[in-house]
């Protein structure tokens, strides 16, 4: 009697960046997820560094983030700062953050960070010694709406001659809305390709961005890892609900500014109705005062 042969159903294979595919749960605009990526691959960080500094690789002898967080632990506090401070070769302090809601405050915000990275000399230190300091933003909204720029770099300079008053001091912009004006500097420094990659929607437009570095190749398997990892995952949601609570509350505020704005335009058009009127009986009475007169 021949022996019936088992069928053995083939292992599935174990999930991997190369097979992953659809809708990436939590891209790098996610600021817990741009965190996560850049603190638990120092090659990603460097690589990063090196482009938006336009420095070549040789140029970094060290490159460290000196506020790390124990990745996966909750966040006590909702309004935490997520953003990444670097030393550099330990002569440059780094401040690198990801926004992606417009709180109206960028500027300032962006001014108390740089200068508390200014205020590093302790007692008895020489002023000379002081190291420079730069901060770059990734936002995902675009700053100043009448002057649009992809990659936007400010400094401290004379309004007249345009003169450098001090490199210690750099505040960067990159608009991740505006891919579209990057220059060809910008371009030649990969750094409308690492845009690319933070907005990127899908697993397969990862793999697309990864096969044209190796920066790029880490960085999106570093980001699949993570997302693998339901504490974080759970940390990126409740970030994403922590800006959806803030939109909702600039939404409400905005339409109670519309409320008042037009209960406004409603009380000055009845006080231009009633000085009209106070002008009509002024008129009325004068011209009685007239006729009796007569």
């Amino acid at each position: 009697m021949n022996k019936i042969k088992k069928f053995k159903l083939p292992a599935n294979p174990t999930p991997s960046f190369e097979n992953a595919h659809g809708k990436i749960p939590y891209g790098m605009t996610n600021d817990y997820m741009f965190r996560a990526v850049l603190q638990s691959n120092n090659k990603v960080l460097r690589g990063l560094i090196c482009s938006l500094l336009h420095l070549e690789e040789s140029d970094v002898q060290s490159v460290r983030i000196t506020n790390t967080e124990i990745l996966g632990d909750a966040l006590e506090d909702k309004e935490m700062r997520l953003d990444v401070n670097v030393t550099l070769n330990d002569n440059t302090f780094i401040n690198l953050e990801m926004q992606v809601v417009n709180e109206l405050n960028w500027p300032d915000r962006s001014i108390t960070y740089l200068s508390r990275s200014v205020d590093q000399l302790s007692h008895g230190q020489e002023y000379s010694e002081l190291k420079p300091v730069i901060h770059i933003g990734f936002l995902d909204y675009t700053l100043f709406k009448e002057y649009p720029e992809f990659y936007a770099t400010y400094k401290l300079i004379n309004v007249n001659n345009y003169h450098v008053y001090s490199d210690k001091m750099t505040l960067s912009v990159v608009d991740l809305t505006r891919i579209d004006l990057a220059t060809e500097e910008d371009k030649a420094y990969h750094i409308d390709e690492w845009a690319a990659l933070f907005k990127a929607k899908t697993w397969e437009e990862l793999r697309t961005m990864a096969a044209k570095s190796n920066y790029f190749k880490e960085a999106s398997e570093t980001m699949y890892r993570m997302s693998a990892d339901e504490r974080i995952r759970k940390i990126c949601r409740d970030r994403i609900e922590h800006q959806q609570d803030i939109r909702n509350y600039q939404r409400n505020n905005a339409e109670k500014d519309r409320i008042i704005a037009e209960q406004k335009k409603a009380l000055d058009e009845k006080d231009e109705v009633l000085t009209e009127k106070d002008l009509a009986i002024k008129h009325l009475t004068a011209e009685l005062e007239r006729l009796k007169n007569q």
